[in-house]
């Protein structure tokens, strides 16, 4: 049974930056495509980015060019890199698979706020 467990979030200013990971108590190596998703306060859950096994990325229009995601099959750990942070970038992020076969972590807070 693969878990998540999100960490690294934090408070950051406007302009900062923030690293998140995403650390699998079992092998992701077997899954495809693994993605990091928010959820704002009085919003729904989104995906944010995505990654898969060939190598491919995708990114929500209101993170392009500013996040980053990476993963690691074999430290079984998914980062998020997070640069040129917005106040609206505020929201509890969480990691899981595409198509989130697995149950949800508890996520990591972000908040950037001067």
């Amino acid at each position: 049974q693969v878990r998540f467990v999100e960490s690294g979030g934090g408070l950051a200013q406007p302009g900062g930056s923030l690293r998140l990971s995403c650390a699998a108590s079992g092998s992701i190596f077997r899954i495809p495509a693994m993605g990091w998703y928010r959820r704002a306060p009085g919003n729904e859950r989104e995906l944010v980015a995505a990654s898969t096994s060939g190598g491919s990325t995708n990114y929500a229009d209101s993170v392009k060019g500013r996040f980053t995601i990476s993963r690691d099959n074999f430290k079984n750990t998914v980062y998020l890199q997070m640069n040129s942070l917005k106040p609206e970038d505020t929201a509890v992020y969480y990691c899981n698979t595409i198509g989130a076969t697995v149950s949800w972590g508890q996520g990591t807070q972000v908040t950037v706020s001067s």
